[in-house]
């Protein structure tokens, strides 16, 4: 039954979310425990399946030590499943290398916030949306990637607000803009340093509260000063004229907002693209306060719960760092683990892929996750997966993934099970166990656990219940930045959620941060000068095209799950390529052609879906799909060297016009691609 009383969504769903319930009792789930025997797999009992991961990972361990097995997470898992992903690494197989999806997605956010706040949480409640006089957005199509989101958007237009939006397309969101900034994909650090010289130029910074309460401002407003509108334009794209109207509308507003996503994420230079912007935050003063704020708009069902308790390579619960040796002792206290047990620092899930193909990670235990569409360069990734001696995957469908496995254990779905999310806001929600999983498949975090049981290491892991999860949690948050202590169950329920940190029992949380002070040991923001580099592969003669992708409303992550749902596969049967109807003319290309896209690690062939909402100079691919249609055949490996997120947004490519006597026309399939294809 929808909650209309809930605050952040009234019971409205997107299209997915009104379409989950079909994946319950969906014919693809897995039912049974599968071993693959001569290539095949095989239907097998728990305890055979089990019996065989943990006999290979000893052997494996025995062989070549505990970082020979990798843990590869997810974020769409509840916030106590991703604490046990973390501690199983940790204290079950005592393994440094463990790592999660949002490596995908959010950690660029995640170490901007750090370096600029001291803390990774969005600064305000969506209440405080309405209250902006003008919101800026970059690289969020929140029409058709956050359609919940929208509910606040508009009624902040309907108080008389103006929005900027920073989008190299023309999304149905940029349309819906006051000012809409299409520059070329990872020029957003030259945008918002000219936006930043303007309002110092036309003196629309706040001195008081720059003085007061931030630092490091005087080496960020010399470098903003050397990026003038016209350095930016020559840049971005963008024209001089849209920046200085852009930063007047924005300096000049009592009350703003600053939100992004993917869109300035997905690059090498992703947390500079960050740290910019909120450079700007801090120069206006626009923070700690209603309708005045900064926020990262999280890219999974639970993106920021999964990023807060120990399954990151570098983190333990209470977003500590595993670096440092307080936190560790404390954690290793919690838990009763000697502190010569916990390992190191592990590397990112990309780096992760690279060591499997060097031998150094010999097996794999994967839950939440098809790095067979979701991982960059899917060319080398299945290298990594069939150079593996052993491969476990925990799932409630077949992936393009799990396909590579030797085990595959049947798992939950999202109402299968209980327990915690925290949304976007910083607001802890609970979920309800609505249903029995179907036939033998079993809950997640008994998975995981039995295998701990078998591999000897019961003593960390006797949980009966999520809830017990959850209060173990607590405790190894207290005292953290992600504070849970103070959180339950039951108070959850009775305030539809509780904002985080919440340090006591009697603490009602924290829905808007930084009213007071931040979270650097002094209690001031940090400014950072950042200077504008560009994308690690650029275009040039041989590749002279920006390939970017991204979303649509239909379609969910990796596909896995939407991918089947009768509905949203009508509406989006198959990825295209966006193509600008100058580029089209150059190249001679149909609206519906099928054409060939290629970059250095590979090619794809999609349709062309013609449009004017895209630069003349970028092509547009969602990233739904796998194998023949994945756009990750094409994408580059290349990280940001902060937050170690690959470059999905900006990469060098070509079109080639497929000579055939037929042509391939996607006809009636066009049905419900993105709505940005206006003429």
């Amino acid at each position: 039954m929808s909650n209309y009383d809930f605050p952040v969504n009234e019971g409205r769903l997107c299209p997915k979310g009104v379409t989950a319930y079909l994946q319950v009792h969906h014919p693809d789930r897995l039912l049974h425990p599968l071993i693959k025997r001569n290539g095949v797999f095989e239907r097998a009992t728990w305890d055979e399946a089990l019996d065989l991961v943990v006999s290979k990972f000893k052997e494996l361990q025995t062989k070549h030590g505990k970082d020979a097995i990798g843990i590869y997470s997810g974020s769409s898992l509840t916030t106590e499943k991703t604490y046990l992903m973390g501690k199983f690494a940790r204290a079950g197989l005592g393994t440094r290398y463990v790592d999660y999806n949002g490596r995908l997605c959010m950690v660029s956010a995640a170490a901007g916030n750090n370096k600029a706040f001291g803390i990774d949480r969005a600064a305000n409640p969506w209440s405080d949306i309405p209250h902006a006089e003008v919101l800026l957005i970059a690289g969020a199509n929140c029409a058709e990637t956050f359609p919940v989101l929208n509910k606040f958007l508009w009624q902040q237009r309907d108080n008389g607000g103006r929005w900027i939006i920073v989008d190299p397309r023309e999304t149905p969101t940029a349309r819906q803009g006051d000012i809409h900034w299409q520059l070329k994909p990872d020029t957003d650090v030259a945008l918002a340093n000219a936006l930043l010289h303007v309002m110092i130029k036309e003196d629309l910074t706040d001195e008081a509260f720059i003085t007061e309460r931030t630092n490091n401002w005087e080496e960020t407003k010399a470098t903003a000063l050397r990026y003038t509108p016209q350095v930016a334009a020559e840049i971005t794209g963008v024209p001089s004229e849209k920046i200085v109207q852009a930063a007047r509308l924005y300096g000049r507003a009592k009350t703003g907002i600053i939100m992004h996503a993917r869109g300035i994420e997905h690059h090498t230079n992703g947390v500079n693209n960050v740290l910019s912007y909120i450079n700007i935050v801090l120069a206006t003063g626009k923070i700690g306060k209603v309708g005045s704020g900064y926020g990262t708009i999280t890219g999974q069902g639970n993106g920021q719960g999964g990023r807060e308790h120990g399954q990151k390579a570098d983190q333990l619960p209470g977003q500590r760092s595993i670096l440092n040796p307080e936190h560790r002792k404390y954690v290793c206290e919690v838990w009763g683990l000697p502190e010569s047990e916990l390992p190191q620092a592990g590397v990112s899930v990309v780096e992760m892929f690279q060591k499997m193909r060097e031998g150094e990670i010999r097996g794999l235990l994967s839950i939440c996750n098809n790095v067979m569409v979701s991982l960059p360069d899917i060319n080398q990734i299945r290298r990594s997966l069939e150079g593996l001696d052993f491969y476990v995957c925990i799932d409630f469908f077949m992936s393009e993934s799990s396909r590579y496995a030797d085990v595959v254990l049947p798992g939950t779905t999202w109402s299968e099970d209980e327990g915690v999310t925290c949304n976007s806001e910083g607001r802890v929600v609970k979920i309800n166990k609505a249903a029995d999983p179907p036939g033998e498949a079993r809950a997640d975090w008994w998975i995981v656990q039995e295998i701990a049981r078998r591999m000897g290491r019961e003593k960390y892991f006797g949980f009966n219940n999520p809830r017990e999860i959850f209060d173990e949690m607590r405790v190894a948050s207290k005292g953290g930045n992600a504070d849970y202590y103070g959180i339950s169950y039951e108070k959850i329920e009775k305030q539809n959620g509780v904002f985080w940190p919440c340090p006591t029992e009697e603490h009602p949380g924290t829905p808007r941060l930084f009213e007071e002070r931040f979270y650097h040991p002094d209690g001031r923001a940090r400014f950072h000068a950042i200077e504008y580099n560009p994308p690690a592969e650029m275009p040039d003669e041989e590749y002279p095209l920006i390939l970017t992708s991204g979303r649509v409303v239909y379609q969910y992550l990796s596909g896995n799950q939407t991918r089947r749902i009768g509905f949203l596969v009508e509406q989006c049967p198959e990825p295209y390529v966006e193509i600008h109807p100058e580029l089209a003319m150059k190249l001679k290309i149909n609206d519906g052609e099928h054409v060939r896209v290629r970059s250095r690690r590979g090619f794809g062939i999609f349709p062309a879906l013609v449009v004017k909402t895209i630069r003349p100079d970028t092509i547009f691919i969602p990233y739904h799909w796998g194998e023949q249609l994945a756009v990750n055949q094409l994408t580059n490996p290349a990280l940001d060297p902060t937050s170690k997120i690959p470059e999905f947004k900006a990469c060098a490519a070509r079109i080639e016009k497929i000579h055939s006597r037929q042509l391939p026309i996607m006809g009636e399939k066009r049905k419900g691609v993105s709505r940005s294809k206006a003429r």
